[in-house]
């Protein structure tokens, strides 16, 4: 079955100045870090919430501008809680120094250190250079959870699938979710296995649906300005994408190689080793779904046949 390719309502806009505290919503400032990339798109966002007794969502790297831009932020204030979306670089590289700095002791998911990294284009070992295994909360955090400030309450959502560790957070007294990189609005989240899972993700997608959020600010780009529809389009969107993989692979082709070039063609070439592990997730996934199968577990050197019913 060939479906549509769908339409995502991406929103591009983004005002800020790097290292620069900037109030997007009664009570909420953001804070974009320095490290541009394609992967990182402007930079990692931190977010600060209330006044006085402050929180803050996702240190970002490991970057002493960045701290010292937080620092700044919040002169004349006591940073009380640090939460984490998830342990990768470009999001908790700064904890140390900002919790030797501040005293704020970290919130976050238990500590994860199977099946961590991402598989790389040339080796089958995971690279985990970008996963920080080391790191442990001081307080761990459980799906449904509530932390309140003075000025400020959030939930804990776990939202497995662009990392096992993840968490989205609802604000419990606005209509907003902090969203991590679980869903974007400049782009879809990365799911390369085995760090991503794709079945996971797409559980947590359905999770976000009817949350009566009005905006979603993520760890990366500007605010998603019509979250519920933005999901839909995502699910519809992954469901788009394994429908070509298996029509591909039932026309005879059988790799990953082969499947790049048609399912990403306008891809930038430093994109195209995200590209190809974002294919080998959906394989896998298809694969769990008895769709198609190989004779190994789903790698990227794997041969991929349609299973015939």
């Amino acid at each position: 079955m060939t479906i549509q390719k769908p339409q995502i309502p991406f929103h591009m806009e983004m005002t800020f100045t790097h290292g620069i505290a900037r109030e997007i919503w009664p009570g909420v400032r953001r804070i974009v870090a320095g490290n541009t990339g394609p992967m990182t798109h402007n930079g990692t966002n931190t977010y600060l919430l209330g006044k006085g007794n402050v929180a803050l969502i996702d240190p970002g790297p490991d970057d002493s501008a960045h701290v010292e831009a937080i620092l700044s932020a919040i002169k004349g204030e006591q940073l009380t809680h640090i939460f984490l979306t998830h342990t990768h670089k470009d999001h908790s590289g700064a904890i140390n120094e900002l919790k030797q700095k501040t005293g704020a002791p970290v919130y976050a998911h238990a500590a994860i250190t199977e099946n961590r990294g991402a598989r790389r284009l040339s080796e089958t070992p995971p690279d985990e250079g970008f996963v920080d295994t080391s790191f442990a909360p001081d307080h761990t955090l459980h799906d449904g959870d509530e932390i309140k400030g003075e000025s400020w309450g959030l939930r804990a959502i776990h939202t497995p699938g662009h990392a096992p560790d993840h968490f989205c957070f609802a604000h419990l007294t606005e209509p907003l979710l902090f969203s991590g990189d679980h869903v974007m609005a400049w782009n879809t989240s990365v799911i390369i296995p085995p760090e991503g899972n794709m079945a996971a993700y797409l559980s947590s997608l359905k999770k976000l649906l009817g949350g009566n959020y009005e905006r979603f600010l993520p760890g990366h780009g500007g605010q998603a300005r019509t979250p519920e529809r933005l999901v839909k389009a995502f699910l519809m969107h992954r469901k788009w994408r394994e429908t070509a993989i298996h029509d591909h692979i039932k026309t005879g082709l059988s790799t990953i190689e082969e499947l790049v070039p048609l399912m990403y063609p306008n891809v930038k070439p430093e994109v195209l080793p995200a590209a190809a592990l974002s294919i080998l997730a959906h394989a896998e996934h298809l694969c769990e779904q008895g769709l198609i199968e190989t004779e190994t577990k789903p790698a990227l050197n794997s041969k991929f046949k349609i299973v015939k019913s």
